[in-house]
């Protein structure tokens, strides 16, 4: 038994958890082990693991200029839900984009994706959706941010505070009649449940989301379960070299897609062969610079082709 095998286990994390975590650490920094340096910083938009600090010149740093984002706080209820929020200074109307994360929260990555939407001329707003069950970036070991964050971290609060953030992005302007969701690992299978919860969405565009999985009262169903419910195409963006996500679940989504809504009948996958987790993520040594520029084109293709 590995030692990260062994941590997993005094986690009390299943095979398949203990899986996705080896896949998380070996995106940020392969073969340093299951425990990472502590997440620096606090504000929203602002926080950076530093093991996962830009590792080359070919990390993409999107200016603020000609644009209004910072951090915001969305109301959800009496609870007031932080977010990272980029938009053309001074467009009104302009379509909305929901970001959703990795596992590591709105850090500076995440915020510099949004204001790359924003240079677009969309409003896009990434919420910080484990804000109730605690800070992602100060955690210095990845099997506690997933036993103590993310599994506590309900699908349907996910799903229902993403509602709420497209009520405020209606509420400042944005024209939600022209609404799109993309999101990474974490997110990207959020994308999916989205896409067959919201009647509002338009198109989805997932960056390898997991598909199947084990299912509990926090996360009762996967992708594939609700596949046939889309009420908005996805585009899914996978990595072939993806050891947590094997094509064959890809192939068994594709099925499932098939049968299903005339939006699931729509949804594509998009597979790389040389490309593994996290292709997307300039800031860690996943990054495959090729796949990476590809599946940016193929997100805004997909956006407008869809009406977002």
């Amino acid at each position: 038994m590995t030692n990260s095998d062994s941590r997993a286990d005094a986690a009390g994390l299943s095979p398949e958890l203990a899986d996705a975590i080896r896949d998380d650490i070996d995106t940020l920094a392969p073969g340093r082990g299951f425990s990472r340096r502590a997440f620096v910083g606090t504000a929203v938009g602002s926080g950076f693991a530093a093991a996962v600090l830009p590792v080359t010149a070919q990390t993409i740093s999107t200016d603020a200029q000609g644009l209004d984002a910072g951090p915001v706080s969305i109301p959800v209820g009496d609870f007031k839900m932080p977010a990272y929020v980029a938009q053309p200074a001074g467009k009104k109307q302009a379509p909305v984009v929901l970001v959703v994360s990795e596992i590591f929260g709105v850090h500076e990555h995440i915020a510099d994706v949004a204001r790359r939407f924003a240079k677009l001329g969309y409003l896009a707003v990434a919420p910080d959706l484990f804000a109730r069950q605690g800070d992602a970036k100060v955690y210095s070991d990845i099997a506690k941010l997933q036993t103590e964050i993310i599994q506590r971290t309900p699908d349907a609060q996910v799903l229902n505070d993403l509602d709420a953030a497209v009520a405020w992005a209606n509420g400042m302007g944005g024209n939600t009649s022209k609404l799109g969701i993309t999101g990474f690992c974490w997110g990207g299978r959020i994308v999916w449940l989205y896409a067959a919860h919201s009647r509002e969405l338009k198109a989805g565009v997932a960056w390898y989301g997991r598909l199947q999985g084990q299912t509990n009262a926090m996360t009762p169903k996967h992708p594939i379960d609700v596949a046939a419910q889309l009420n908005a195409p996805v585009l899914g963006l996978y990595g072939a070299q993806d050891n947590g996500i094997p094509v064959s679940t890809v192939a068994a989504m594709q099925e499932a897609l098939k049968q299903g809504s005339a939006a699931a009948k729509a949804s594509e996958f998009v597979v790389y062969p040389d490309a593994g987790h996290a292709f997307h993520a300039d800031y860690r040594p996943s990054y495959r610079p090729d796949p990476a520029k590809d599946g940016w084109a193929r997100c805004q293709a997909w956006f407008k082709q869809h009406g977002v």
